[in-house]
């Protein structure tokens, strides 16, 4: 039987860390939209800041469905399940904000909240802020069990690769362009501003 927990408990706290990945999900508010799910890892990119906020380093990806949606309603969901050990699907539902590279508020945000990188630096691109409304769980049976080989290494040398290419200042403009709006022509990244590009 699930249970609804008040806060992120020391003891959930510690689950979560133990978790391979972690998956988010959001929507847009037509209902003709696109929902969105995405895996996100390593779990050390996920941060427990607090009993009900959680935050996560994003880096630039294919899309930029969950930035689109943040800004358009802030709705919001990370789940964790269990793959090894004990069955259990945890699910944070909340209020999210996609705080942008440049914004004062994401240095502030990487430095207290220490999150292991998914990639290389240069490919960072936002860091999601939830505050957590409802904190379940669920019994999980229907999850495999699987084991955890590691972690892959395509992101960090695909974005190193397109530096050396590119330059980081045509990367940067290259990813906020094709990640400027989503699926369903949501605004997502902004393009960057003067004062945001490397001297």
């Amino acid at each position: 039987m699930g249970k609804v927990f008040d806060e992120i408990s020391d003891h959930l706290r510690g689950w979560i860390g133990r978790q391979a990945l972690f998956f988010v999900a959001t929507a847009p508010l037509d209902g003709e939209g696109h929902v969105n799910v995405s895996p996100k890892g390593p779990v050390g990119s996920l941060a427990v800041l607090g009993p009900r906020r959680i935050a996560y380093l994003d880096v630039n990806g294919s899309g930029s469905e969950t930035i689109a949606h943040l800004r358009e309603n802030g709705r919001i969901c990370v789940m964790l399940c269990a793959f090894e050990g004990p069955p259990r699907i945890v699910r944070l539902h909340g209020r999210g904000e996609a705080i942008q590279l440049g914004d004062p508020r994401f240095d502030e945000l990487l430095a207290a909240a220490e999150f292991e990188d998914p990639s290389i630096p240069e490919a960072r691109r936002s860091i999601v802020d939830v505050e957590v409304t409802r904190i379940s769980d669920s019994c999980g049976y229907g999850v495999p069990l699987m084991s955890f080989d590691g972690l892959r290494e395509h992101h960090p040398l695909l974005s190193a690769k397109r530096i050396r290419t590119m330059g980081l200042d045509d990367y940067r403009s290259y990813q906020r362009e094709r990640g400027a709006r989503s699926i369903d022509g949501l605004p997502a990244q902004e393009p960057l501003a003067d004062a945001e590009r490397p001297a």
